[in-house]
């Protein structure tokens, strides 16, 4: 139980919340030009400063910023339950050195659990950050929410609770991604720390862009299917449980390569790297910053080998 509650997981999962957060804000504009053409299929595949400039010239600058609450309270929660379940588990399963295996199998609990509590989140911040847009596709409508926890109550009145764990089949196989992230990170600070040396902040940044840009570039086209499962404006087969999300799943992608070629299912990668790499980059900057400060105040010592 004491491992449960402990002092210092709590400081990490609160600076990985907090990193996550910072950094999102940052970058927040690229992360909607990805879920554009992410979702609507006849919006043009072109370079992120030409669609961040396209709609903010339809809908206004602010528009970059549509949805940003709902956005930013999933991630903090989101990013607070894997930071708290990832380093609570390093503290179970790690003894004397951690390993790459022991670094992935941590980070696949640590997102099947993240998953399975905060997916309803991302399905409601997914439709309020896409409420106003104007896409090419004709096919979408609009949705009319007036805020998070009335998003909330129309999707259930409406769509069944259910649809709250929309897309949950490809976030579950998209653990990968932050297990991966998270196997590569850990694995190059360990080496860069050797010897006892002080990694630096430019260090932690670089470390941070190429383990998540390893991670984004594997399992892009599954985001690309969990957006639009999220959106909720797929016309499915009807079936329901495991078999009918996981129809769902490999209709949308043989869609994608049907009508775009391969390249289909890679639409948006660039601003989606953009976004992802330097935001996984300066949060872990920020994460490490809090938590080296946070101990050094309270005078504590890290435990948990790194």
């Amino acid at each position: 139980m004491s491992i449960l509650l402990s002092y210092e997981t709590l400081v990490h999962a609160v600076a990985g919340a907090m990193g996550s957060v910072t950094a999102m804000t940052v970058f927040f504009p690229l992360d909607t030009a990805r879920i554009r053409l992410q979702v609507d299929e006849n919006r043009k595949s072109q370079s992120t400063p030409i669609i961040l400039a396209e709609i903010a010239k339809e809908e206004g600058v602010l528009s970059l910023y549509r949805g940003w609450f709902p956005v930013i309270s999933s991630l903090c929660c989101s990013n607070f339950v894997y930071f708290y379940t990832f380093n609570t588990l390093k503290r179970v399963m790690v003894s004397d050195r951690s390993k790459p295996a022991k670094d992935l199998l941590m980070g696949f609990i640590s997102g099947a659990v993240n998953v399975l509590l905060t997916t309803p989140m991302w399905v409601v911040n997914t439709r309020l950050k896409l409420q106003g847009a104007k896409f090419r596709n004709e096919e979408l409508h609009q949705t009319h929410y007036k805020g998070i926890f009335d998003a909330f109550s129309q999707i259930i009145a409406s769509e069944g609770v259910g649809t709250l764990w929309n897309g949950t089949l490809p976030s579950l196989v998209l653990v990968f991604n932050p297990a991966v992230q998270f196997m590569f990170y850990e694995a190059m600070k360990r080496r860069a720390a050797r010897g006892g040396r002080k990694i630096s902040s430019f260090e932690i940044f670089l470390i941070g862009a190429i383990a998540k840009a390893i991670a984004t570039s594997a399992t892009y086209p599954l985001q690309t299917v969990q957006a639009i499962l999220r959106f909720g404006q797929y016309k499915s087969d009807g079936k329901g449980g495991l078999v009918g999300s996981l129809g769902n799943v490999v209709s949308l992608l043989m869609d994608r390569i049907k009508r775009h070629g391969l390249l289909g299912l890679y639409k948006g990668l660039e601003a989606k790297l953009l976004q992802t790499v330097l935001t996984a980059a300066l949060m872990f900057v920020v994460y490490e910053k809090i938590t080296a400060a946070t101990f050094k105040l309270m005078g504590l010592q890290k435990k948990l080998k790194h």
